[in-house]
């Protein structure tokens, strides 16, 4: 199994082609009306340009063309170097988001970030784990991570990005944190398609860099729409068939409902930041905490405060039982790790 959309972004040339399909006769009709060097196969009308600028006005023109035209129109990019090769086909809209956001896009094609470690911390307030957040690289461009995948889902680029954020990750715990030390790193359940394969990749860094898998926990992202229960829990499956746990993250807050606990029986919960906030003042946020807590116990389920700033949060939830946590009291996320805290 072959998946371009995750190993590879295609860079917009200076001179090169671009193609459309399929040619309807309306499209055709209007296309022979314009100046442009065009060759037509079958179906598809392949338009030479020789700037960038040109592409640009090209795509400006076919945009502007009536919706019933182009509703089903894919368009198919090859730079002159790549020319008799097949394109990598991508509808009108996405393609046209794609010039739109360039800058971003470039980010995410050259793989210019890296991963930055917030310490997690048991009943002891001994570091014992990290979680790796997505983070440019050292004079590198800037970018704040929700809009890099927000940009990412919007030009067809998740499941690209999420693959090479969670190896990032990976090659970043090697070179700094020792064996025993968990790492706890996200992942979008909507950019794995087949998890046999799609995770294959990650099993692979892992083993390339001679880490031991049961030193990863992979999380749920906060921002999913988690509506396909059995792809998720044949996602967390194939995760721990290959010894690595599973953590669902955010727990009380947007999609990540308690009931989820339940049903997927993850190894880690996190309770969202929302509940941990000011948790020490407010019963009801209180009531809502311990009713997680109880409830992950009964899967035997690590439970995780996040978003912690305030002690007085920290002696709460200590006191109540939930064994680990994280947050700005503990460490900002940082290129580097501190294991000894204070």
């Amino acid at each position: 199994m072959n998946c371009s959309g995750c190993s590879y972004v295609q860079p917009i040339e200076d001179q090169g082609t671009v193609s459309l399909r399929p040619l309807s006769p309306s499209l055709e009709t209007l296309i022979r009306q314009q100046s442009y060097d065009t060759y037509i196969m079958e179906d598809i009308c392949s338009i030479s340009y020789q700037s960038r600028g040109q592409m640009l006005d090209i795509m400006q023109w076919v945009r502007s063309l009536p919706e019933d035209i182009t509703s089903c129109v894919s368009v198919g990019l090859l730079g002159s170097d790549d020319i008799g090769g097949e394109p990598v086909w991508l509808s009108l809209s996405v393609f046209v988001t794609r010039l739109q956001h360039d800058d971003v896009v470039e980010i995410i094609r050259k793989k210019q970030f890296t991963s930055h470690m917030q310490p997690i911390v048991d009943q002891h307030e001994q570091v014992i784990a990290y979680e790796f957040l997505l983070r440019p690289i050292q004079n590198g461009p800037t970018f704040q991570p929700y809009r890099l995948f927000d940009i990412a889902r919007k030009t067809g680029l998740h499941s690209f990005l999420d693959r090479a954020a969670r190896i990032s990750a990976i090659e970043v715990s090697a070179e700094h944190l020792e064996p025993g030390i968990k790492r706890f790193i996200n992942f979008l359940p909507s950019s794995i398609y087949n998890p046999q394969y799609c995770l294959s990749h990650t099993f692979e860094a892992i083993e390339r860099l001679d880490l031991n898998p049961k030193d990863f926990v992979f999380e749920v992202v906060e921002t999913e729409n988690i509506i396909e229960m059995p792809k998720l829990q044949n996602i967390f499956d194939v995760y721990r068939s290959n010894g690595i746990s599973v953590a669902l993250d955010d727990v009380g807050s947007g999609y990540s409902k308690p009931e989820l606990i339940d049903y997927l029986q993850p190894d880690y919960v996190k309770i969202d930041r929302s509940l941990i906030d000011h948790c020490d003042t407010y019963p009801e946020q209180q009531q809502k905490i311990i009713h997680i807590l109880e409830r992950s116990q009964k899967h035997g389920s690590t439970v995780l405060a996040e978003g912690i700033e305030r002690r007085e949060e920290y002696e709460f939830c200590r006191s109540i039982g939930i064994e680990l946590a994280q947050g700005y009291l503990f460490g900002k996320p940082s290129d580097s790790p501190n294991l000894q805290l204070g």
